[in-house]
């Protein structure tokens, strides 16, 4: 699985791990505190370090933590782990964040999110969320041997690849790819201020191209549809409708629903595989798939957003956000 590419064995990030509950189907940590970002995120030496731990048992988890970790939780402990885990799985985005915790020294952030509830996101993009974090390289602190979640971790990034095929050209390079690929799941974030996304992105990408590369090499030399020069760095995709259908059905599941929403006129009730013929064949297919993304990603950055203002418990005041405001947006990427 390429994911397994960017294991990390960082002593560092497994002491953090050596205080929290053992019990993780996979634990990552991601942002400018693990990997390099050019611009004024580029000090890796103070920034905070944010976690995501996935777990089978939210609630035994929780109850765990609480034990541990009292301290690390807004007035929400109080409610007790049943209350938490359930903010976590049902509201939101399915993730429930303590931010601005120090550990070891460093500032830290760590979100918890099902097992169940991640994979599902993962294969059907729910919100795009975690399994938009989970596009980019990020460093894998621990991983069991789960064989669905893996399988799903592999599926996630092979439909960050389709989706940014479908809206690129028929030739480009590498770094346009990684870009589009990045960029996903900033579509349509409502804390995105206009002309701020595409310099963020950038960002994430130029100092990162070797480890995007890792991520994604192996599925565009094994994809029918992609000629892939690696050693110019450059690719060739086929827009053909034929080619575009092909890659719309493989398209996870919700963005083809958000697709068949967008393009269905009143009263037309048509399925969702005669829509995406439909589009195939449209020269404005790529815009197609980014308002559908677009449409994911709003709902899901606007519920977290207002879950973050009760799980963060503070509010960073160079911001005016919870830091909590998480993994798609402002908040997770710096």
């Amino acid at each position: 699985m390429a994911l397994q590419a960017l294991r990390s064995s960082g002593v560092a990030f497994r002491k953090i791990l050596s205080h929290f509950p053992d019990e993780l189907s996979l634990a990552f940590a991601y942002g400018s505190g693990v990997f390099r970002q050019a611009g004024p995120n580029s000090d890796q030496k103070n920034a905070m370090l944010d976690f995501v731990f996935t777990v089978d048992d939210p609630v035994a988890w929780h109850s765990k933590n609480l034990k541990k970790n009292r301290s690390h939780y807004s007035f929400l402990k109080v409610l007790g782990p049943r209350i938490i885990s359930s903010i976590q799985t049902n509201y939101g985005a399915g993730v429930y964040y303590n931010p601005l915790i120090t550990c070891d020294g460093r500032l830290i952030k760590y979100g918890v999110i099902s097992t169940s509830v991640l994979v599902e996101d993962l294969l059907n993009w729910n919100n795009l969320y975690v399994a938009g974090r989970l596009q980019k390289p990020v460093k894998i602190v621990a991983m069991s041997e789960n064989v669905i979640l893996r399988s799903a971790l592999d599926k996630n990034l092979r439909s960050a690849a389709t989706a940014a095929f479908l809206m690129l050209p028929e030739s480009f390079s590498e770094e346009d790819l990684f870009v589009e690929i990045a960029g996903l799941s900033y579509s349509g974030d409502f804390r995105m201020v206009i002309g701020e996304e595409k310099s963020k992105v950038l960002n994430i990408v130029k100092p990162n191209i070797a480890h995007f590369r890792e991520l994604y090499s192996s599925i565009l030399q094994e994809s029918p549809q992609v000629v892939y020069k690696s050693q110019q760095g450059r690719l060739e995709i086929d827009k053909s409708p034929e080619g575009q259908f092909t890659q719309l059905m493989a398209l996870p599941k919700t963005l083809q629903q958000q697709i068949n929403r967008i393009m269905d006129p009143p009263g037309k009730n048509r399925d969702v595989e005669e829509t995406l013929l439909q589009v195939a064949h449209d020269p404005d297919c790529g815009d197609v798939v980014r308002l559908g993304l677009s449409a994911i990603v709003r709902a899901s950055s606007v519920r977290q957003s207002a879950k973050g203002i009760f799980t963060a418990g503070k509010i960073p005041g160079d911001r005016g956000l919870p830091v909590t405001v998480g993994l798609g947006g402002v908040g997770a990427l710096d």
